[in-house]
Parts: structure tokens; sequence; C-alpha cells
């Protein structure tokens, strides 16, 4: 399979899927996929996204060489939603190491914080801000402020989101 050209390809969940498939838990595979993924033409990074997320939610050990570049990535510009909304997500599948830890709180606060950002990119940074807070309690109360303090502004999934957190957040 020609990966490039079945990216290029990718306009539903089948093409994508046939793509996770063909990548399956192969590495050298998945490193051309993210190569695609972050040395790519704008619209091929958008397409790769993708097959991206789901195959490190299939297997989540893909991603672990690759956290530190993916997560550089979301600082260009500019970057198309579904970049910035399948990178976030496929944080939610990994354990984040500690040294990225700190990088990648920021930068999911700063996507949390923005109300220009999509819906998405903001809840799925919800889901990696809960994730690395578990054994973290400075980190539970300020998401907790956090998302008490944007529940007035959220939409209906951001509040449906927030609320499901802050009750987990609060147990």
């Amino acid at each position: 399979m020609n990966l490039h050209h079945e990216l290029q390809k990718i306009t539903n969940k089948a093409h994508a899927l046939r793509v996770t498939k063909y990548i399956g838990n192969d590495t050298r595979k998945f490193d051309d996929l993210v190569k695609l993924f972050l040395n790519g033409p704008y619209r091929l990074a958008q397409r790769a996204s993708w097959p991206l997320t789901v195959c490190v939610e299939k297997n989540p050990e893909l991603a672990k060489p690759y956290l530190k570049l993916l997560l550089q990535n979301l600082k260009k510009e500019p970057l198309h939603d579904a970049v910035k909304r399948n990178t976030v997500r496929l944080f939610q599948y990994v354990d984040i190491p500690i040294k990225l830890q700190g990088l990648v709180v920021d930068q999911c606060f700063q996507y949390l914080l923005d109300p220009k950002e999509p819906i998405a990119v903001r809840v799925f940074s919800i889901t990696v801000l809960v994730n690395i807070a578990q054994d973290k309690p400075e980190l539970k109360r300020e998401l907790i402020l956090v998302l008490e303090d944007q529940l007035p502004y959220g939409s209906a999934g951001f509040i449906s989101r927030a609320k499901k957190t802050l009750k987990q957040l609060r147990n």
C-alpha cells in the first residue's frame, strides 16, 4: 500500500479504517504515518490525523517514541483543527511520561481556556488533564476551578463533559 496515496483518499471512516488496518501494530508503518503527519503538507497532515489516532487507541505503545514530536507539532501555525483534535485525542490513550506532563498540561489548559477552540479539542483536553491529575491533588483543584469557571459559557457538549469530570474529580 502506498500510504501517501491512501491518505490523500481519506474522506470517510472506511478509508481511515483501511489505513489503520494496514498499519496495525507495525512500528515501521506507524513511523511512516507519523512522518507524513508531521512533515506532510497541510491537507495530508489533516487526513493522516484520523488513522494516527485510531492506531494509538488500539496500540498506545506505538505513540511513546513520538509524544514529544507530537506535542511540539501543536505549536505550528497554521494548524488544522483536525490535527489539534486528533493529537489531543490520542494523548488520552497513552501514559504521558512525567518529563512531558508539564508541557501537555500547559497545552491542554491553553486549549481548554480558549473559547475559540473547537469543542472537541477542549473536551479532549479535559480528559487528558483528568488522566494526568489522577495522583496530583493540586492539578485536580486547578482543573475543578477552571471547569467551574467555564461552565456558564460552554456548549452542550462542553457542559456535559465538564459536569461528568467535576463529579469524577470530587469523588
